[in-house]
Protein backbone atom coordinates (compact mmCIF):
# COMPACT_ATOMS: atom_id res chain seq x y z
CA UNK A 1 0.00 0.00 0.00
CA UNK A 2 2.96 2.30 1.06
CA UNK A 3 4.51 1.55 -2.42
CA UNK A 4 1.34 2.21 -4.55
CA UNK A 5 0.99 5.86 -2.25
CA UNK A 6 4.52 6.60 -3.04
CA UNK A 7 3.97 5.67 -7.13
CA UNK A 8 1.08 8.30 -6.71
CA UNK A 9 2.63 11.00 -5.12
CA UNK A 10 5.56 10.83 -7.62
CA UNK A 11 3.03 10.52 -10.66
CA UNK A 12 1.36 14.16 -9.16
CA UNK A 13 4.62 15.55 -8.43
CA UNK A 14 5.90 15.00 -11.99
CA UNK A 15 2.45 16.69 -13.70
CA UNK A 16 2.88 18.93 -11.15
CA UNK A 17 6.49 19.72 -12.35
CA UNK A 18 6.74 19.44 -15.40
CA UNK A 19 6.09 23.48 -16.38
CA UNK A 20 8.61 24.21 -14.08
CA UNK A 21 10.96 22.03 -15.67
CA UNK A 22 10.30 23.03 -18.90
CA UNK A 23 11.66 26.53 -18.32
CA UNK A 24 15.04 25.55 -17.66
CA UNK A 25 18.01 24.03 -19.88
CA UNK A 26 17.89 20.08 -20.00
CA UNK A 27 20.85 20.07 -17.61
CA UNK A 28 19.52 22.39 -14.96
CA UNK A 29 16.28 20.01 -15.00
CA UNK A 30 17.95 16.83 -14.23
CA UNK A 31 20.03 18.89 -11.61
CA UNK A 32 16.74 19.96 -9.50
CA UNK A 33 14.88 16.88 -10.41
CA UNK A 34 17.39 14.83 -8.39
CA UNK A 35 17.53 17.20 -6.02
CA UNK A 36 13.98 17.25 -5.82
CA UNK A 37 13.62 14.06 -5.76
CA UNK A 38 16.26 13.23 -2.78
CA UNK A 39 14.36 15.99 -0.84
CA UNK A 40 11.03 13.95 -1.37
CA UNK A 41 12.28 10.53 -0.65
CA UNK A 42 14.11 11.67 2.52
CA UNK A 43 10.94 13.69 3.78
CA UNK A 44 9.31 10.35 3.31
CA UNK A 45 11.70 8.25 5.17
CA UNK A 46 12.41 11.10 8.18
CA UNK A 47 8.38 10.79 8.54
CA UNK A 48 8.61 6.78 8.71
CA UNK A 49 10.83 7.18 11.47
CA UNK A 50 8.57 9.29 13.47
CA UNK A 51 11.71 12.41 12.87
CA UNK A 52 8.67 15.17 11.69
CA UNK A 53 11.10 18.33 12.09
CA UNK A 54 13.51 16.76 9.27
CA UNK A 55 11.14 15.97 7.40
CA UNK A 56 9.28 19.20 6.96
CA UNK A 57 12.56 20.88 6.09
CA UNK A 58 13.43 17.88 2.80
CA UNK A 59 9.56 19.65 2.13
CA UNK A 60 10.57 22.79 2.24
CA UNK A 61 13.50 21.89 0.17
CA UNK A 62 11.25 20.88 -2.27
CA UNK A 63 9.20 24.02 -2.55
CA UNK A 64 11.91 26.00 -3.02
CA UNK A 65 12.22 23.88 -6.51
CA UNK A 66 8.39 23.59 -6.80
CA UNK A 67 6.74 26.65 -4.34
CA UNK A 68 3.15 25.84 -6.29
CA UNK A 69 3.48 22.32 -6.22
CA UNK A 70 -0.10 21.09 -3.55
CA UNK A 71 1.44 17.60 -2.72
CA UNK A 72 4.38 19.44 -0.99
CA UNK A 73 2.09 21.65 1.00
CA UNK A 74 0.28 18.43 1.41
CA UNK A 75 3.11 16.32 3.19
CA UNK A 76 3.69 19.33 5.06
CA UNK A 77 0.30 19.56 6.87
CA UNK A 78 0.58 15.64 7.38
CA UNK A 79 4.04 16.32 9.06
CA UNK A 80 2.46 19.06 11.08
CA UNK A 81 -0.56 17.33 12.11
CA UNK A 82 1.29 13.90 13.60
CA UNK A 83 3.33 16.65 15.64
CA UNK A 84 -0.18 18.31 16.79
CA UNK A 85 1.11 21.51 15.28
CA UNK A 86 -2.10 21.75 14.26
CA UNK A 87 -2.62 26.04 13.27
CA UNK A 88 0.62 25.34 10.82
CA UNK A 89 -1.60 22.00 9.25
CA UNK A 90 -4.14 23.36 8.72
CA UNK A 91 -2.39 26.68 6.90
CA UNK A 92 -0.58 24.03 5.06
CA UNK A 93 -3.52 21.89 3.43
CA UNK A 94 -5.99 24.98 3.11
CA UNK A 95 -2.78 25.80 0.89
CA UNK A 96 -2.64 22.78 -0.84
CA UNK A 97 -6.67 23.34 -1.68
CA UNK A 98 -6.07 26.96 -3.05
CA UNK A 99 -3.69 25.41 -5.91
CA UNK A 100 -5.64 22.12 -6.48
CA UNK A 101 -9.48 22.62 -5.31
CA UNK A 102 -10.28 19.57 -6.97
CA UNK A 103 -8.36 16.97 -4.92
CA UNK A 104 -10.30 16.06 -1.96
CA UNK A 105 -7.57 14.38 0.70
CA UNK A 106 -6.49 17.94 0.77
CA UNK A 107 -9.68 18.79 2.18
CA UNK A 108 -9.79 15.78 4.37
CA UNK A 109 -6.57 17.16 5.54
CA UNK A 110 -8.37 20.46 6.90
CA UNK A 111 -11.23 18.39 8.48
CA UNK A 112 -9.10 16.07 10.07
CA UNK A 113 -7.65 19.33 11.81
CA UNK A 114 -10.96 20.35 12.85
CA UNK A 115 -11.78 16.79 14.13
CA UNK A 116 -8.76 16.84 16.27
CA UNK A 117 -9.32 20.42 17.63
CA UNK A 118 -12.94 20.15 17.77
CA UNK A 119 -13.90 22.61 15.79
CA UNK A 120 -17.20 21.34 14.84
CA UNK A 121 -18.35 25.01 12.93
CA UNK A 122 -15.30 25.56 11.23
CA UNK A 123 -15.57 21.58 9.81
CA UNK A 124 -19.37 22.32 8.47
CA UNK A 125 -17.96 23.87 5.17
CA UNK A 126 -15.12 21.49 4.92
CA UNK A 127 -17.80 18.37 5.07
CA UNK A 128 -19.89 20.58 2.52
CA UNK A 129 -17.09 20.63 0.18
CA UNK A 130 -15.89 16.88 0.70
CA UNK A 131 -19.86 15.79 -0.25
CA UNK A 132 -19.43 17.13 -3.22
CA UNK A 133 -16.47 14.27 -3.92
CA UNK A 134 -18.49 11.35 -2.02
CA UNK A 135 -22.18 11.48 -0.28
CA UNK A 136 -21.36 9.12 2.63
CA UNK A 137 -19.79 12.57 4.16
CA UNK A 138 -23.40 13.35 4.94
CA UNK A 139 -23.12 10.80 8.02
CA UNK A 140 -20.18 12.98 9.20
CA UNK A 141 -22.25 16.29 8.71
CA UNK A 142 -24.77 14.90 10.92
CA UNK A 143 -22.61 14.45 13.49
CA UNK A 144 -21.42 18.34 13.09
CA UNK A 145 -25.34 19.29 13.16
CA UNK A 146 -25.52 17.84 16.17
CA UNK A 147 -22.55 19.00 17.98
CA UNK A 148 -23.14 22.37 16.93
CA UNK A 149 -26.82 22.34 18.20
CA UNK A 150 -28.12 23.24 14.38
CA UNK A 151 -30.88 20.47 15.29
CA UNK A 152 -33.02 21.70 12.40
CA UNK A 153 -30.94 21.10 9.82
CA UNK A 154 -29.29 17.65 11.77
CA UNK A 155 -33.02 16.99 11.55
CA UNK A 156 -33.82 17.52 8.19
CA UNK A 157 -30.47 15.63 7.07
CA UNK A 158 -31.54 12.83 9.00
CA UNK A 159 -34.65 12.18 7.18
CA UNK A 160 -33.27 12.65 4.13
CA UNK A 161 -30.41 10.28 4.73
CA UNK A 162 -33.14 7.69 6.38
CA UNK A 163 -35.46 8.30 2.74
CA UNK A 164 -32.64 7.40 0.79
CA UNK A 165 -30.02 4.85 2.31
CA UNK A 166 -32.30 3.67 5.01
CA UNK A 167 -31.86 4.16 8.72
CA UNK A 168 -29.25 3.91 11.22
CA UNK A 169 -28.99 3.51 14.91
CA UNK A 170 -27.17 6.66 15.19
CA UNK A 171 -29.16 8.67 13.48
CA UNK A 172 -32.09 7.37 15.32
CA UNK A 173 -30.08 8.32 18.44
CA UNK A 174 -29.98 11.56 17.23
CA UNK A 175 -33.30 12.13 16.18
CA UNK A 176 -34.79 11.15 19.57
CA UNK A 177 -32.43 13.99 20.81
CA UNK A 178 -33.97 16.42 19.06
CA UNK A 179 -37.64 15.26 19.40
CA UNK A 180 -37.51 15.60 23.06
CA UNK A 181 -37.96 19.34 22.17
CA UNK A 182 -41.37 20.16 21.04
CA UNK A 183 -40.50 22.83 18.95
CA UNK A 184 -39.40 20.25 16.73
CA UNK A 185 -42.61 18.25 15.92
CA UNK A 186 -44.50 20.33 13.87
CA UNK A 187 -41.91 19.17 11.03
CA UNK A 188 -41.39 16.08 12.10
CA UNK A 189 -45.34 15.00 11.85
CA UNK A 190 -45.00 16.92 8.54
CA UNK A 191 -42.25 15.07 7.31
CA UNK A 192 -43.79 11.56 8.39
CA UNK A 193 -47.39 12.36 6.56
CA UNK A 194 -45.60 13.00 3.51
CA UNK A 195 -43.46 9.63 3.75
CA UNK A 196 -46.81 7.97 4.13
CA UNK A 197 -48.50 9.49 1.42
CA UNK A 198 -45.56 8.63 -1.12
CA UNK A 199 -44.82 5.25 1.24
CA UNK A 200 -48.13 3.71 2.96
CA UNK A 201 -47.01 0.32 2.69
CA UNK A 202 -43.78 1.47 5.22
CA UNK A 203 -44.89 0.72 8.46
CA UNK A 204 -42.40 2.57 10.16
CA UNK A 205 -43.67 5.68 9.72
CA UNK A 206 -46.77 4.79 11.50
CA UNK A 207 -45.19 3.97 13.94
CA UNK A 208 -43.48 7.17 14.60
CA UNK A 209 -46.12 9.19 14.16
CA UNK A 210 -48.23 7.08 16.32
CA UNK A 211 -46.01 7.70 18.81
CA UNK A 212 -45.10 11.40 18.38
CA UNK A 213 -49.10 11.82 18.60
CA UNK A 214 -48.90 9.99 21.84
CA UNK A 215 -46.74 11.74 23.14
CA UNK A 216 -48.10 15.14 22.63
CA UNK A 217 -51.29 13.31 24.19
CA UNK A 218 -53.33 13.83 21.05
CA UNK A 219 -54.59 10.03 21.27
CA UNK A 220 -57.43 10.75 18.46
CA UNK A 221 -54.43 11.51 16.12
CA UNK A 222 -52.91 8.48 17.15
CA UNK A 223 -56.12 6.33 16.41
CA UNK A 224 -56.58 7.91 13.38
CA UNK A 225 -52.96 6.91 12.43
CA UNK A 226 -53.69 3.24 13.72
CA UNK A 227 -56.72 2.71 11.46
CA UNK A 228 -54.86 3.59 8.42
CA UNK A 229 -52.30 1.72 9.27
CA UNK A 230 -54.33 -1.27 10.10
CA UNK A 231 -55.83 -0.10 6.44
CA UNK A 232 -53.03 -0.50 4.75
CA UNK A 233 -51.05 -3.15 6.64
CA UNK A 234 -54.23 -5.74 8.23
CA UNK A 235 -51.80 -7.37 10.37
CA UNK A 236 -49.42 -4.60 11.32
CA UNK A 237 -48.60 -5.38 15.12
CA UNK A 238 -47.69 -2.18 16.07
CA UNK A 239 -51.53 -0.73 14.38
CA UNK A 240 -52.98 -3.40 17.73
CA UNK A 241 -51.21 -1.68 19.92
CA UNK A 242 -52.93 1.77 19.43
CA UNK A 243 -56.02 0.19 18.37
CA UNK A 244 -56.07 -1.97 21.57
CA UNK A 245 -56.19 1.59 23.72
CA UNK A 246 -58.92 3.16 21.19
CA UNK A 247 -61.07 0.15 22.51
CA UNK A 248 -60.10 0.13 26.39
CA UNK A 249 -61.14 3.99 26.29
CA UNK A 250 -64.46 3.18 24.41
CA UNK A 251 -65.27 0.23 26.65
CA UNK A 252 -64.70 -2.44 24.04
CA UNK A 253 -63.80 -5.15 26.06
CA UNK A 254 -63.91 -7.54 23.18
CA UNK A 255 -61.95 -5.98 20.76
CA UNK A 256 -59.54 -5.19 23.34
CA UNK A 257 -59.13 -8.55 24.06
CA UNK A 258 -58.19 -9.58 20.74
CA UNK A 259 -55.96 -6.82 20.01
CA UNK A 260 -54.31 -7.63 22.82
CA UNK A 261 -53.78 -10.97 22.65
CA UNK A 262 -51.92 -10.51 18.70
CA UNK A 263 -50.07 -8.22 20.45
CA UNK A 264 -48.66 -10.10 23.37
CA UNK A 265 -48.23 -12.99 20.67
CA UNK A 266 -46.00 -10.59 18.55
CA UNK A 267 -42.74 -11.03 18.34
CA UNK A 268 -41.92 -7.58 16.96
CA UNK A 269 -43.49 -5.56 19.87
CA UNK A 270 -40.99 -4.96 23.14
CA UNK A 271 -41.80 -6.76 26.25
CA UNK A 272 -41.75 -3.54 27.95
CA UNK A 273 -44.89 -2.70 25.94
CA UNK A 274 -46.75 -5.33 26.44
CA UNK A 275 -46.17 -5.42 29.79
CA UNK A 276 -47.82 -2.04 29.75
CA UNK A 277 -50.55 -3.37 27.57
CA UNK A 278 -51.17 -5.80 30.55
CA UNK A 279 -51.38 -3.79 33.11
CA UNK A 280 -54.10 -1.36 31.35
CA UNK A 281 -56.05 -4.83 30.92
CA UNK A 282 -56.01 -5.29 34.29
CA UNK A 283 -57.02 -2.03 35.42
CA UNK A 284 -59.99 -2.37 32.74
CA UNK A 285 -61.23 -5.45 33.78
CA UNK A 286 -61.05 -4.53 37.48
CA UNK A 287 -65.00 -4.97 37.60
CA UNK A 288 -65.62 -7.10 34.46
CA UNK A 289 -65.00 -10.61 36.30
CA UNK A 290 -66.25 -11.82 32.47
CA UNK A 291 -62.45 -11.21 31.13
CA UNK A 292 -60.99 -13.57 34.42
CA UNK A 293 -60.03 -16.07 31.89
CA UNK A 294 -58.68 -13.55 29.29
CA UNK A 295 -56.83 -12.34 31.86
CA UNK A 296 -55.22 -15.65 32.61
CA UNK A 297 -54.38 -16.85 29.01
CA UNK A 298 -52.52 -13.04 28.91
CA UNK A 299 -50.32 -14.21 31.78
CA UNK A 300 -49.44 -17.27 29.69
CA UNK A 301 -47.74 -15.18 26.98
CA UNK A 302 -45.37 -13.99 29.70
CA UNK A 303 -44.23 -17.78 30.54
CA UNK A 304 -40.63 -17.96 28.59
CA UNK A 305 -40.06 -14.41 29.81
CA UNK A 306 -37.44 -14.42 32.56
CA UNK A 307 -37.18 -11.30 33.08
CA UNK A 308 -40.86 -9.84 34.20
CA UNK A 309 -42.50 -12.24 36.98
CA UNK A 310 -46.17 -11.53 35.64
CA UNK A 311 -48.44 -13.75 37.42
CA UNK A 312 -46.67 -13.08 41.11
CA UNK A 313 -47.31 -9.40 39.94
CA UNK A 314 -51.03 -10.00 39.25
CA UNK A 315 -50.65 -12.19 42.30
CA UNK A 316 -49.76 -9.26 44.16
CA UNK A 317 -52.28 -6.86 43.05
CA UNK A 318 -55.05 -8.86 44.44
CA UNK A 319 -53.38 -9.50 47.64
CA UNK A 320 -53.40 -6.14 47.89
CA UNK A 321 -57.09 -5.92 47.50
CA UNK A 322 -57.59 -8.84 49.60
CA UNK A 323 -58.95 -10.86 46.95
CA UNK A 324 -57.73 -14.32 48.19
CA UNK A 325 -59.05 -15.80 45.54
CA UNK A 326 -57.33 -14.43 42.50
CA UNK A 327 -54.38 -13.90 44.34
CA UNK A 328 -54.21 -17.82 44.56
CA UNK A 329 -55.25 -18.21 41.00
CA UNK A 330 -52.43 -16.21 40.05
CA UNK A 331 -49.61 -17.26 43.06
CA UNK A 332 -50.12 -20.94 41.84
CA UNK A 333 -49.32 -20.04 38.33
CA UNK A 334 -46.00 -18.31 39.01
CA UNK A 335 -45.02 -21.35 41.07
CA UNK A 336 -45.86 -23.89 38.38
CA UNK A 337 -42.80 -21.93 36.20
CA UNK A 338 -40.74 -21.31 39.15
CA UNK A 339 -40.95 -23.66 42.02
CA UNK A 340 -37.92 -22.28 43.81
CA UNK A 341 -39.55 -18.80 44.58
CA UNK A 342 -39.99 -18.76 48.08
CA UNK A 343 -41.37 -15.51 48.23
CA UNK A 344 -44.62 -16.29 46.33
CA UNK A 345 -45.29 -19.56 48.52
CA UNK A 346 -45.12 -17.64 51.35
CA UNK A 347 -47.62 -15.21 49.87
CA UNK A 348 -49.66 -18.08 48.81
CA UNK A 349 -49.54 -19.34 52.12
CA UNK A 350 -50.91 -16.15 53.49
CA UNK A 351 -53.74 -16.19 50.92
CA UNK A 352 -54.51 -19.63 52.09
CA UNK A 353 -54.54 -18.86 55.92
CA UNK A 354 -57.25 -15.83 55.26
CA UNK A 355 -59.32 -18.15 53.63
CA UNK A 356 -59.03 -20.78 56.27
CA UNK A 357 -58.01 -23.31 54.20
CA UNK A 358 -56.02 -25.48 56.31
CA UNK A 359 -56.18 -28.36 54.93
CA UNK A 360 -54.55 -26.99 51.49
CA UNK A 361 -51.85 -25.34 53.84
CA UNK A 362 -51.36 -28.78 55.54
CA UNK A 363 -50.23 -30.34 52.30
CA UNK A 364 -48.75 -27.44 50.43
CA UNK A 365 -46.62 -27.21 53.65
CA UNK A 366 -45.50 -30.72 53.78
CA UNK A 367 -44.67 -30.53 49.91
CA UNK A 368 -42.53 -27.06 50.01
CA UNK A 369 -40.45 -29.22 53.48
CA UNK A 370 -39.48 -32.05 50.95
CA UNK A 371 -37.95 -29.64 49.00
CA UNK A 372 -36.65 -27.18 51.62
CA UNK A 373 -36.22 -28.79 54.70
CA UNK A 374 -34.58 -25.80 56.32
CA UNK A 375 -37.42 -23.37 55.59
CA UNK A 376 -38.25 -22.49 59.13
CA UNK A 377 -41.50 -20.72 57.41
CA UNK A 378 -43.12 -23.94 56.07
CA UNK A 379 -42.74 -25.73 59.48
CA UNK A 380 -44.92 -22.81 60.54
CA UNK A 381 -47.38 -23.30 58.50
CA UNK A 382 -47.50 -26.50 58.97
CA UNK A 383 -47.48 -26.31 62.34
CA UNK A 384 -50.46 -23.35 62.61
CA UNK A 385 -52.50 -25.74 59.93
CA UNK A 386 -52.33 -29.10 62.25
CA UNK A 387 -53.13 -26.74 65.63
CA UNK A 388 -56.16 -25.23 63.47
CA UNK A 389 -57.28 -29.00 62.71
CA UNK A 390 -56.41 -29.83 66.40
CA UNK A 391 -53.52 -32.22 65.12
CA UNK A 392 -51.96 -30.75 68.67
CA UNK A 393 -48.84 -33.60 69.37
CA UNK A 394 -47.52 -33.29 65.60
CA UNK A 395 -47.77 -29.49 65.23
CA UNK A 396 -45.70 -29.42 68.65
CA UNK A 397 -43.32 -31.69 67.28
CA UNK A 398 -43.34 -30.02 63.95
CA UNK A 399 -42.91 -26.35 65.28
CA UNK A 400 -40.39 -27.54 67.73
CA UNK A 401 -38.17 -28.93 64.82
CA UNK A 402 -38.33 -25.64 62.80
CA UNK A 403 -37.74 -23.56 65.95
CA UNK A 404 -33.93 -24.56 65.25
CA UNK A 405 -33.64 -23.01 61.86
CA UNK A 406 -35.16 -19.68 62.72
CA UNK A 407 -32.21 -17.02 61.92
CA UNK A 408 -32.55 -13.13 62.87
CA UNK A 409 -36.41 -13.26 62.55
CA UNK A 410 -38.04 -11.62 65.89
CA UNK A 411 -41.34 -11.88 64.42
CA UNK A 412 -41.26 -15.59 62.68
CA UNK A 413 -40.10 -16.58 66.26
CA UNK A 414 -43.13 -14.89 67.98
CA UNK A 415 -45.37 -16.50 66.23
CA UNK A 416 -43.49 -20.10 66.54
CA UNK A 417 -44.09 -18.92 70.87
CA UNK A 418 -47.50 -18.78 70.40
CA UNK A 419 -48.26 -21.72 67.87
CA UNK A 420 -46.18 -23.69 70.53
CA UNK A 421 -48.33 -22.07 72.99
CA UNK A 422 -51.57 -23.19 71.29
CA UNK A 423 -50.39 -26.21 70.56
CA UNK A 424 -49.39 -27.11 74.30
CA UNK A 425 -52.75 -25.64 75.31
CA UNK A 426 -54.72 -28.35 73.22
CA UNK A 427 -52.63 -30.88 75.00
CA UNK A 428 -53.52 -29.96 78.52
CA UNK A 429 -49.75 -28.69 79.23
CA UNK A 430 -50.88 -25.46 81.20
CA UNK A 431 -47.36 -24.77 82.49
CA UNK A 432 -45.72 -25.03 78.95
CA UNK A 433 -48.72 -23.14 76.97
CA UNK A 434 -47.85 -20.03 79.47
CA UNK A 435 -44.08 -20.50 79.08
CA UNK A 436 -44.41 -20.46 75.54
CA UNK A 437 -46.96 -17.13 75.56
CA UNK A 438 -44.76 -15.81 78.21
CA UNK A 439 -41.71 -15.44 75.54
CA UNK A 440 -43.95 -14.14 72.64
CA UNK A 441 -45.28 -11.37 75.03
CA UNK A 442 -41.94 -10.71 76.22
CA UNK A 443 -40.36 -10.85 72.29
CA UNK A 444 -42.83 -8.53 71.05
CA UNK A 445 -42.76 -6.08 73.86
CA UNK A 446 -39.01 -6.10 73.37
CA UNK A 447 -39.67 -5.93 69.60
CA UNK A 448 -41.88 -2.56 69.65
Amino acid sequence: MKKIILIFLFIVLLCNSTRLWAQNTPEEVAMEKDEFNDSFYESLKQKGIENYDKAIIELEKCLKIQPDNPTIYFEIGKNYLEQKEYKKAYESFEKATKIDPNNRWFWVGMYDVCYETKEFEKAIPIVLKLIDFKKEYKEELVALYMNTDQYENALELINELNDQVGKLEMREVYKAQILQDPKFHSSERIHLLDQIKKNPKEESNYVALIFLYNKENQENLAQEIAKKLELEIPNSDWAKVSLFKSYLKNNDGENAVIAMNFVLGSLKIDPKIKHRILNEFLLFIKDKPQFDSDLEKAVSYFDTDKSVEVAKELGKFYHNKKNWEKAIRFYEIQLKKTLEDIETALLLFECYTEKGDFNVIEKKAEEFLQIYPTQPQFYYYLGLALNQKGTFKKAKDILESGFDFIIDNPQLEINFNIQLGEACNGLGDLKKKEYYFSKAENALKNKN
